[in-house]
């Protein structure tokens, strides 16, 4: 039975990798990934507000007493000498790397088109085999267009890309008035495979505190179908891989991904929910499901059920919608 898959070019034993989360962080839980058949990992992600933040506070120490003492500041080397981000994150990239054999996904998370970038050649120096780009914002300037919204996104991918040579992958939001459209585009801008979908956290308001708090909670299985239609209605009409993440938790949520499309299946809360060793558990299953419905492989389960290959293509658009409004009984 070959459960081997590929993703962003990089050969993978099979098709489940660990989403960012805490687990990625630490040595201890990655090794444990690992063992229990994690095929590659995506670490917790790094902001371009933690980037700023640093650069920030070295401007500081820099010109701090400029006016009484000027020419102190011409002993130092111009702040893009410096290296602004914070190495933390860079050496735990070399750590796991160390730790590890199995390929090791760095993330960046950010909006703009500025000095952060670079931040991406810092990871692949320090041994990323690849890069997750995650381009979140919420808009809210009434002068901003959808278009302009979209456009972010491609010249962030485009400039992350053209400072680098690993591949990189764009974690998008469903939130496009187009799915499909904005996906070609960032792939036409140079991104190798693409997350569907980036899966947000809502703040709540707390009544007694008269306080907006973050809220936090575990993602539902149920969550799985909206990132699956549009990996079936993405497959084979884009040149880039695509992962399915929110929602995976059992075999059955695997093969249906693969199903559908998608190159590998990303976990993160069912290995919040039951640990590292919940892996093992759902790539054991995944076998026999395989083996008792006579599959030799993951390559030749994958797209099967796809928008382009399944029996009815129009389940995935308005025929669906009909249907279940009909089904609810």
């Amino acid at each position: 039975m070959d459960i081997s898959t590929s993703y962003l070019g990089l050969d993978l034993k099979n098709p489940i990798v660990p989403s960012s989360s805490p687990l990625t962080c630490e040595l201890d839980s990655v090794k444990k990934l690992e063992d229990a058949g994690a095929a590659a990992l995506v670490m917790h992600s790094f902001f371009e507000e933690q980037i700023q933040f640093e650069a920030e506070e070295l401007d500081h120490f820099l010109l701090h007493g400029t006016d009484s003492c000027a020419e102190a500041i011409s002993y130092f080397p111009e702040a893009d000498d410096y290296r602004l981000g914070p190495e933390e994150y860079l050496e735990q990239i070399r750590k796991i790397k160390k730790t590890v054999d199995i390929p090791v996904i760095a993330s960046l998370n950010g909006v703009s088109t500025g000095g952060w970038i670079d931040y991406a050649k810092k990871m692949q120096d320090a041994g990323a085999d690849a890069i997750e780009l995650n381009v979140y914002f919420l808009p809210t300037d009434l002068n901003k267009s959808s278009a302009d919204i979209e456009q972010v996104y491609v010249d962030v991918a485009k400039a992350v890309k053209s400072s680098v040579i690993i591949p990189v992958a764009l974690k998008l939001s469903p939130f496009f008035t187009n799915v499909v459209n904005i996906s070609n585009r960032l792939v036409s801008a140079g991104a190798d495979g693409l997350v569907l979908f980036n899966r947000f956290y809502q703040p709540d308001i707390d009544i007694e505190k008269l306080e907006v708090e973050p809220n936090l909670k575990l993602s539902k299985a149920r969550e799985k179908r909206l990132p699956l239609r549009w990996i079936a209605i993405l497959y084979g009409r884009i040149q880039a891989d695509l992962a399915h993440t929110t929602g995976i938790y059992t075999a059955t949520d695997v093969i249906k991904s693969v199903m559908a499309g998608a190159n590998v299946t990303m976990m993160c809360s069912a290995l919040l929910k039951h640990g590292e060793n919940h892996i093992a558990d759902v790539l054991k299953d995944t076998v026999e499901w395989m083996e008792e419905h006579e599959y030799e492989s993951i390559a030749q389960m994958r797209g099967s059920m796809s928008q382009k290959n399944c029996p009815e293509p129009t389940a995935f658009e308005r025929a669906n919608y009909m249907k279940s409004l009909q089904s609810y009984t």
